[in-house]
């Protein structure tokens, strides 16, 4: 039985044309069909083709724009792999924006695999070798001194509602793509952002902060068309990042700046810098963290009533697990995601469950690519070789000494270097909760 009886609410009903402005148009001619925002291809009408100097520019035949769809959707069925898919759709939107967003609104389903997630890792990590045309504003640490000006010519004369900046050190499971990295903001949010949210493309900018990359791949890649130059850190990333907020906040204070696939320690550190100052966000860290709270609590009301069913008021157990408090949660990927969901929900338990801060981190076993997080002395240094740098925020989650986890992983003498596995974790704490928000294949079994 479908979640949702009949036909499906129409999500992409357009406005009642007395409703939209009309729009005073200066390009004719070449120009007009070289702007991918205000082309319509064989959908300019008679008159329309008459006024901008467009006969002799196009076929006779005036299409709707479902007609063109129907074209531009054959055309991409004709493509035989993900990737060039991803690469037609790319292609689409740089020469008609309605044409590409009515296509997506007709096939969202089938093609958000394609522009999103998992095809476009694939699309960025090839960026240099795929690249056309560049979409976005790209600001680059080496010209530093030139970026209000960049900034300035690329916005101008624009409304802004959104403002979409990353500098690609974290993309999607895939790590640092350097400057690949602006295809993610560009495809990615710009289609969501219009298509679910309702936002005009034309409100919203994409930016690339080229800090340089650490990928050894595209250091020795000839073709790659970053700045090729290790990452910059410390106080020069400081800041070139902080150059770059305050024009956003200088000429478009009411927009929302949100920063995409930052490192983990960067992402925290920024995010908390700006939020007092700017309206900022970041979807790794508050989207997935809200959204991923919202499950939980879902599921514990779900779990809770079940429980209620078919436990006896006498035992005493009835109540039990009602709480996020009462949970055990294993968290396997200790990343911006991980990281964001412990916090969301460490929050919500301290703010509905009324305990403490400290007590609520107690809730938590958070495991990255080395294994659990856990101190192996008394004074605190880390599992594993004691250099990794923690994020203030993932200090709070590291299992302290008194659990005596590195005598877990000697016993089961599993790689000698004091690591403790997803599956001992699993077995000791027996978690009521286990997300996963990394990208190691294979890592959950039944």
């Amino acid at each position: 039985m479908p979640l949702f009886p009949g036909p499906p609410p129409n999500i992409y009903a357009r406005k009642p044309s007395h409703l939209i402005s009309k729009l005073k148009i200066a390009l004719r001619g070449e120009s007009l069909l070289s702007s991918p925002r205000l082309n319509k291809g064989t959908g300019f009408t008679q008159t329309e083709r008459v006024a901008f100097g467009l006969h002799g520019r196009l076929p006779y035949q005036a299409n709707t724009l479902n007609e063109q769809i129907e074209r531009a959707y054959g055309q991409l069925q004709t493509r035989d792999s993900p990737i060039r898919k991803n690469t037609f759709l790319q292609s689409l939107k740089d020469q008609n924006w309605t044409l590409y967003y009515g296509l997506l609104s007709k096939h969202l389903k089938e093609l958000v695999p394609i522009i999103y997630t998992p095809t476009q890792g694939d699309a960025i990590a090839n960026y240099s070798h795929l690249f056309r045309r560049p979409d976005g504003l790209f600001l680059t640490f080496a010209e530093k001194d030139r970026m209000e000006a960049e900034f300035l010519e690329q916005t101008r004369g624009r409304e802004m509602d959104l403002v979409v900046c990353t500098d690609a050190e974290a993309i999607l499971g895939i790590g640092d793509q350097g400057v690949g990295g602006i295809g993610y903001p560009v495809s990615s949010f710009k289609m969501l952002d219009r298509l679910v949210g309702g936002l005009d493309p034309s409100k919203t900018l994409a930016v690339m902060l080229d800090v340089g990359t650490n990928n050894e791949e595209l250091l020795n890649d000839p073709l790659y068309v970053g700045w090729r130059n290790r990452r910059v850190t410390g106080k020069d990333y400081d800041e070139f990042i902080d150059k770059f907020v305050q024009l956003v906040r200088k000429y478009y204070p009411h927009s929302l700046l949100h920063f995409e696939d930052f490192g983990v320690n960067n992402a925290y550190r920024l995010l908390h810098k700006y939020k007092d100052t700017h309206a900022a966000f970041n979807d790794d860290i508050q989207g997935t963290g809200a959204v991923t709270l919202a499950c939980i609590m879902a599921a514990i009301g779900v779990s809770s009533r079940s429980s209620k069913r078919t436990s006896s008021p006498s035992n005493g157990n009835h109540t039990q697990g009602k709480r996020l408090s009462d949970q055990r949660y294993v968290i396997f990927g200790a990343g911006s995601a991980g990281m964001g969901i412990a916090v969301q929900v460490r929050d919500a338990m301290v703010a509905a469950d009324g305990i403490s801060r400290e007590e609520a981190n107690r809730r938590f076993w958070l495991i990255d690519r080395e294994g659990l997080l856990y101190h192996r002395e008394a004074q605190g240094e880390t599992r594993g070789n004691g250099k990794h740098e923690w994020s203030k925020a993932k200090e709070e989650f590291v299992r302290p000494y008194k659990e005596k986890w590195s005598s877990v992983s000697s016993n089961a003498a599993r790689d000698g270097v004091g690591n403790v596995s997803l599956l001992q974790v699993i077995e000791t704490v027996k978690p009521t909760v286990l997300i996963g928000c990394s990208t190691a294949a294979g890592a959950f079994t039944e």
